[in-house]
């Protein structure tokens, strides 16, 4: 049910001297991003049931590395979380289709879709009632730069069609967004560095670097820019939690993960409840608060059940291959 590549538009990319880029590679489906991850068309089934994909049979944990929620279904609504964790909530931003994104006065409408309805989910399944839209997360680390998963934003044309949502949450129960103040918005002015690497490369421990960093078209007001670890050193069992738009959702809050493993270059193995919309979501440790890296990988959303509605595919806490975040080492030296 996912897309498995996307053409890389290498000729509108800027100039070398302000990205850092490597080479188009086709990007597979286990990126988390809801387009990528095809969230919005192969979820979406009006047609036969023939058109849709085998997957297996509901919470069959054999096929541990093909799953999204490890252990419980960790992830927290904005209203839900502590003071602290909301400060760094609103430090989180939404990626949006620029088409999605209608701006009138001081409001900014956003296109959404229910989610439950939408991706056939069954009775019960956590967040089935909330909108859906947004198709990456990324996080602000300056005063005017998000960072962001490199298979999020392509190329300059992408970035340009590309709207920035802070505030896309829910503030209370039941109040499901559909606008944001239009003060929220932002657009992308360039790209400083990025780079896509998929090709996995065993000296590497698999695929390479997954990031990139966009200068918006103005500083953010009223939002701080969140802290890097510049010492990172992840190693197995560091406590972890991530900040982002799992399947477009608003904006959702998962504790209780750690690092699996920390040994391939270019990234870390965690065991944290992702989906397909969580690609650029900033990983913090949950110690000290300062970010570790950025979500960029991982396996299948969702199984469809005997009854023809899907629920979350489920994994084991531990035993499971987990899901990929970029270490923030690979990127830091772009950021001020």
């Amino acid at each position: 049910m996912k897309i498995k590549h996307f053409v890389i538009l290498s000729a509108v990319l800027l100039p070398a001297s302000f990205i850092f880029m490597k080479k188009a590679a086709p990007v597979p489906g286990d990126l988390r991003d809801a387009v990528a991850d095809n969230a919005y068309v192969a979820l979406h089934n009006t047609g036969s049931e023939a058109s849709v994909p085998e997957v297996p049979a509901p919470m069959a944990t054999s096929r541990s590395e093909a799953k999204s929620i490890y252990g419980t279904d960790d992830r927290l609504d904005y209203y839900e979380t502590s003071a602290a964790m909301k400060e760094l909530s609103n430090s989180v931003v939404s990626l949006w289709s620029a088409n999605a994104v209608t701006i009138a006065g001081n409001k900014a409408s956003l296109r959404v879709t229910p989610f439950g309805a939408f991706a056939r989910l069954c009775p019960g399944e956590k967040f089935a009632e909330q909108p859906m839209g947004a198709l990456c997360s990324g996080t602000l680390v300056g005063d005017d730069i998000v960072m962001t998963a490199g298979h999020c934003v392509t190329s300059r044309v992408k970035c340009a069609a590309t709207k920035f949502v802070f505030g896309y949450v829910l503030k209370k129960a039941g109040d499901y967004p559909d606008s944001v103040p239009a003060g929220d918005v932002y657009s992308c002015k360039n790209i400083i560095a990025r780079d896509l690497d998929t090709v996995s490369d065993p000296a590497n421990g698999g695929p390479g670097p997954d990031f990139a960093l966009i200068k918006l078209d103005r500083k953010v007001t009223g939002r701080r820019p969140l802290r890097i670890n510049r010492n990172s050193r992840p190693a197995k069992g560091n406590r972890l939690f991530v900040i982002g738009y799992p399947a477009g959702l608003p904006l959702k809050v998962a504790h209780n993960a750690r690092v699996l493993d920390a040994s391939p270059r270019y990234f870390f193995k965690a065991d944290l409840d992702t989906f397909g919309g969580n690609s650029g979501s900033a990983v913090f440790n949950a110690e000290t608060k300062l970010i570790e890296g950025i979500l960029v990988r991982g396996g299948k959303d969702f199984v469809l059940t005997p009854a023809g509605c899907r629920i979350n595919a489920v994994a084991a806490q531990t035993g499971a291959n987990g899901e990929s975040v970029t270490k923030i080492s690979v990127l830091d030296e772009y950021i001020p």
